[in-house]
């Protein structure tokens, strides 16, 4: 199994994924700086130029989610997906939320700030994200009064995707006006297997840029 990966992006995901399954796997960079998410190779594997990717055997697998819920259907004994019918519903209902939500606001600010050449940029988008996250923050907030985890007893997919994401949020200070999410979030990250964090891997590419 080969995961090709860069931090910070939503390559995290899958990394915690796997560590807290346990499973081997060979971690493969695509320096994104460097562009070789371009190279007629790395298209090959997914002509959409971007991370992660999973290859495990014969299979190649895009889109964070999806290689997320490919894992926990393929080791079930982890029951990182419930077998529950219902459960399962409200899980997929979580999933969804976090990514359309909560996600596509942090990456729409992403975009207007720092990944559209500059005179492509429009600076009134901005406030509006920041807006548009707060308002389904708001939501998730009072779901996760007085749980420990998205969806039943235990930890999902679902916790994974959802603590990156708030996890990119913290860094453009959009949790400050929500205790229990960073209550969560903090929680989410003290787990042994759980990845490095965003604000890490950040400082890691300076440092690397700093010393080439």
């Amino acid at each position: 199994m080969k995961l090709y990966e860069f931090a910070p992006t939503r390559s995290i995901r899958v990394r915690w994924v796997l560590q807290e399954l346990g499973v081997d796997f060979e971690a493969i960079s695509i320096r994104l700086p460097a562009g070789e998410h371009r190279t007629p190779v790395f298209l090959e594997l997914n002509p959409a130029g971007k991370l992660p990717v999973l290859v495990d055997g014969e299979q190649t697998i895009t889109e964070s989610v999806a290689i997320a819920l490919y894992l926990a259907e393929k080791y079930p004994d982890r029951h990182f997906i419930p077998t529950d019918l219902l459960l399962r519903s409200q899980l997929y209902r979580w999933l969804f939320f976090t990514v359309t939500e909560l996600e596509q606001p942090l990456w729409r600010i992403a975009r207007h700030t720092a990944l559209y050449p500059e005179a492509l940029r429009l600076p009134d988008e901005i406030p509006i994200a920041r807006q548009d996250f707060t308002n389904m923050a708001v939501v998730m907030e009072n779901h996760l009064l007085n749980r420990q985890f998205v969806v039943g007893e235990q930890v999902t997919v679902a916790d994974f995707i959802l603590a990156y994401t708030l996890d990119w949020a913290n860094e453009i200070q959009l949790l400050d006006p929500f205790p229990t999410l960073v209550t969560y979030l903090k929680r989410m990250y003290e787990r042994p297997k759980a990845p490095m964090r965003i604000a890490a891997a950040l400082t890691r590419i300076s440092a690397d840029e700093s010393s080439q």
